[in-house]
């Protein structure tokens, strides 16, 4: 019999609210204000903060990066490599991809469970505070 069901792993409340501290504190060390954003598997908000001196354009970003690295599991930094096919190309036309470093996969015993999204410093530097959050909590592939 086909199962009529699947389960999805997503990330907690809790887990996602750890991830943002961390995040908070991993873009604070690299000196820049920054927007944070944490989405479940379906790219929907579980966690978001913009700080005090983060512009407003960064919120929608960072929720965009976090979304695009749900999706497909994969860091918003490799997706121009990736657009360089043909056949993936027509995908930067997407509304919501966000084709700019600084969003990451959450990943726990191998299960994609969200993405995480931050905008505000450069995109070396919003992918690699996202990173060390998520290294920090455990969540990194």
């Amino acid at each position: 019999m086909n199962a009529k069901t699947i389960s999805n792993n997503t990330i907690s409340l809790e887990a996602a609210q750890a991830l943002l501290e961390q995040a908070r504190l991993a873009c604070s060390t690299r000196g820049f204000a920054a927007t944070i954003a944490i989405t479940d598997t379906g790219g929907h908000l579980r966690a978001f903060e913009r700080a005090d001196a983060a512009p407003f354009l960064t919120a929608d970003v960072a929720i965009d990066k976090a979304w695009t690295a749900a999706s497909f599991g994969m860091a918003t930094n490799q997706w121009n490599a990736y657009m360089a096919e043909a056949a993936v190309a027509p995908l930067a036309h997407h509304p919501r991809l966000m084709a700019v470093g600084g969003g990451v996969p959450l990943f726990y015993d191998g299960q994609l469970l969200g993405g995480i999204g931050i905008s505000g410093g450069s995109s070396i530097q919003d992918h690699d505070a996202a990173e060390e959050a998520l290294r920090a909590v455990g969540l990194l592939k």
